[in-house]
């Protein structure tokens, strides 16, 4: 489980302080899919960087599991980043010279693995992600945007994090690629338990989530969101609502 305890992130330029995250407050119980949507400045991307140890509150807390953030040191940051959770980017953010399956190998090396079980893990988190066998052994920049996004969110999953972070998973791909991307996650947090948060300012994709926020001037509102049967989803009353 995700908790997030109003979280306020400030920022000085010059004379003004601006709050992208402003009291942001909500909870993610495991294997569930949420989106926050918002337009561009509204601080989405910020709040990702401040769930994912990227960048440091101003105050508030992130509990991940149990384990808090707040005055955690550098290097514990570093090993939760490295251990816990998992990044997928909208420019994908792999290495063009690197082949598919080295590329998922990376994150296991930092962390230790010995090279046999890099392997052999690496292959079986591309097949997981639908990506074609006789691709795996190809560079990066050999592969299409929708296959590139598929080894990002493999490598992702490399360490078996906790929680996934996806900012503007789709953002360069096309729509029907983009549902299928969508299709994916979904499926990955399902059958794993694994939590993931997206940030989007794509409506079709956030209707897609199990649960749906808006940020708005640094707040953070949930929305109506639909289940994966396609039923209409209820919110309960002060789950997920930015302090105000």
């Amino acid at each position: 489980m995700i908790e997030v305890k109003n979280l306020v992130r400030t920022f000085k330029t010059g004379d003004r302080t601006i709050k992208p995250v402003n009291g942001v407050s909500f909870e993610l119980e495991e294997g569930t899919l949420a989106s926050i949507v918002g337009k561009s400045g509204s601080g989405k991307s910020t709040l990702l960087s401040l769930l994912g140890a990227l960048d440091k509150p101003t105050s508030g807390d992130v509990v991940v599991n149990g384990v808090s953030l707040a005055g955690m040191p550098d290097g514990k940051l570093t090993e939760y980043r490295r251990r816990d959770i998992g990044f997928v980017f909208q420019q994908f953010n792999l290495i063009p010279n690197l082949s598919a399956l080295d590329n998922v190998m990376l994150p296991m090396e930092f962390a230790g693995v010995r090279k046999p079980m890099r392997d052999q893990r690496a292959r079986e988190l591309l097949q997981q992600v639908q990506l074609d066998p006789e691709k795996h052994g190809r560079r990066i920049n050999r592969l299409s945007g929708g296959e590139q996004q598929r080894v990002a969110i493999a490598r992702a999953l490399a360490n078996e994090p906790k929680l996934i972070l996806a900012d503007e998973p789709t953002g360069n791909l096309d729509e029907q690629t983009g549902e299928h991307i969508i299709e994916l996650l979904s499926s990955l947090s399902r059958d794993h338990n694994t939590t993931i948060l997206v940030v989007t300012h794509d409506r079709q994709l956030a209707n897609k989530t199990d649960r749906r926020f808006r940020l708005q001037q640094g707040r953070l509102t949930e929305e109506p969101a639909r289940d994966r049967a396609g039923a209409a989803a209820g919110v309960e009353a002060g789950v997920g609502t930015a302090a105000v």
